[in-house]
């Protein structure tokens, strides 16, 4: 077991992350938040964050990375403000959409709900980084039926090109919505398509989060070498609708997804950890404890916090 990370943290990051991601659902499901884009299935992808240097690396990631903005720092009541669009959420002061993160100062920039526009930004950043010699990794993430679209090929082609320090990170959960994977395309990797480029193609299973972790390290050693961009494809599966406006029944069965949550990414790796005698049913249930204190107090601030009024509807929108 890779002794370098800090395994405690990455299993906290990537529980706090699942039962953020209940909460969430639950306040959906009782008419208290507008809006909800689970992740359960997705947790394995914090690996990457641990990978990356927070200090100077960026992140522009998919909307289910919530995971590893987690592992990056992003608070449960940070999280909540955003989900009740509340004046202090630092990703629009309550103007986005919930999940589209933007932090400047933690160099998360924003994804945008017509995917994947943010590619096309992150090489912008991998370009101006090697142009000014900060070596930088830009780690960019969308899912696989975004891969099909025309910014992820101008932006492969254009990085792999000028060897662009830029990770290009495709979580493939098997639906893009609701349209199955071989419905979008006829090769069974995306990351297969990487060759097309002049850049690796690596497949990495998400339900194993050291698997992720190993694989990111290499790929952002290699960038951060000069040697150009990777493109990561890591196999996930989401147990939940694609977000709280959908219902997952209408196109795949419940036997499917019962037989996914076998692979459950947390689950593995608190079993892994409990195998390595790196932890046990007591610490456990210590921890989560502590979580749901931390789940509840931040829940607790977002809804006290000021909503936005109506003058701030005018904010940003035009020159005054």
């Amino acid at each position: 077991m890779n002794t370098s990370l800090d395994l405690h943290a990455l299993y906290r990051a990537m529980l706090l992350t699942r039962l953020l991601d209940e909460r969430l659902w639950q306040l959906n499901r009782q008419g208290k938040a507008h809006f909800a884009v689970p992740v359960a299935g997705h947790e394995g992808v914090a690996g990457y964050a641990f990978a990356l240097d927070h200090a100077r690396d960026y992140m522009l990631p998919h909307y289910r990375d919530l995971a590893a903005l987690v592992a990056w720092g992003l608070t449960p009541r940070e999280i909540f403000l955003s989900l009740f669009a509340k004046l202090n959420d630092l990703s629009s002061a309550g103007r986005q959409m919930f999940a589209h993160w933007s932090l400047p100062d933690r160099r998360v920039l924003s994804l945008s709900s017509p995917q994947p526009n943010h590619v096309t930004h992150a090489v912008g950043i991998a370009l101006a980084g090697k142009i000014r010699r900060e070596n930088i990794v830009v780690w960019t993430g969308f899912g696989e039926g975004s891969s099909s679209k025309g910014d992820i090929h101008e932006s492969m082609n254009f990085a792999a090109i000028h060897k662009l320090p830029v990770i290009f990170c495709c979580e493939n959960n098997r639906y893009a919505i609701s349209v199955p994977q071989e419905k979008q395309m006829a090769v069974q990797n995306v990351a297969d398509r990487a060759a097309g480029y002049g850049m690796p193609g690596v497949v990495v299973n998400g339900a194993h989060a050291l698997e992720v972790y190993e694989c990111a390290r290499e790929a952002i050693e290699r960038a951060r070498r000069g040697d150009g961009p990777t493109f990561i494809e890591i196999k996930v599966y989401r147990f939940m609708p694609h977000t709280s406006n959908d219902d997952d029944r209408r196109y795949r069965s419940r036997e499917e997804v019962d037989a996914a949550r076998l692979n459950d990414p947390v689950v593995l790796l608190r079993e892994k950890l409990i195998a390595e005698k790196l932890w046990d049913a007591a610490r456990d249930t210590a921890l989560q404890k502590d979580l749901h204190a931390e789940i509840d107090e931040g829940q607790a601030f977002a809804e006290a916090s000021p909503s936005p009024t109506a003058a701030d509807a005018f904010t940003n929108v035009y020159a005054t």
